[in-house]
């Protein structure tokens, strides 16, 4: 079974409460959701921390999501309860604060990553922001029994790509039509908050507002002086 795993919180240092900040008339949160939802996958999981749960449990019921509740800077160890609970093969993984996460560019790394039973996947070159990384639950787990630092379990996979000897890693660059690393996706702070209002206005209408050569275009023609 595969499953996307989306972790968030709601208190953030540098963008407070940014979870639920509007974006395009619903919280940021929902429409992280919106795009992992583009995403081929078995089941759809919001894991939170248990601080946050009561504020995310109705839009992940909106949003067709599943959510648990589990330790808030140990993040790894959140993960490895759901892969527990839920009896998952492989994860893919988002993070809360990605609201133009590439669906295309998603499901295509997922499927790189099965067909060669990579234990970690992901794209180099696309966006801050737009991409997922692709998880062996087998070797999740393991990263959890045995991961003991506290940036290994609060970030989940550093454990995985520090550790080449242990696990099978895919790491490519991504196709050239997703290539842009000089575009920020992410919303860390104030000014990225304020670009990604301006952006979702932007895409909202179009039908391939999910794909990554539709947001670069529509990112390029908005913020030309940026790239």
């Amino acid at each position: 079974m595969t499953a996307i795993i989306l972790q968030a919180r709601l208190d953030s240092s540098r963008l407070p409460g940014k979870a639920l900040l509007p974006l395009g008339e619903k919280p940021m949160i929902f429409r992280v959701m919106e795009a992992l939802n583009f995403i081929p996958a078995d089941l759809r999981i919001l894991a939170c921390s248990v601080d946050s749960f009561s504020a995310f449990s109705p839009l992940a019921s909106e949003a067709d999501f599943k959510i648990f509740a589990g330790p808030k800077d140990d993040v790894l160890e959140r993960f490895s309860r759901v892969i527990r609970s839920f009896s998952i093969d492989r994860v893919i993984r988002a993070t809360g604060d990605n609201p133009f996460v590439f669906a295309d560019a998603a499901a295509a790394l997922n499927a790189e990553a099965m067909a060669i039973n990579a234990d970690y996947s992901v794209y180099y070159g696309i966006p801050t922001g737009a991409g997922i990384e692709s998880v062996s639950a087998a070797a999740m787990l393991r990263a959890g029994n045995e991961a003991v630092s506290s940036h290994d379990r609060e970030h989940v996979c550093p454990y995985l790509y520090a550790h080449p000897e242990l696990y099978n890693l895919h790491r490519p660059l991504a196709p050239l039509r997703w290539q842009s690393p000089d575009i920020r996706l992410t919303v860390d702070t104030q000014e990225d908050y304020d670009r990604s209002k301006e952006l979702y206005a932007a895409l909202k209408d179009k039908p391939q507002k999910h794909h990554g050569t539709a947001i670069i275009k529509i990112y390029k023609n908005i913020f030309t002086e940026a790239v």
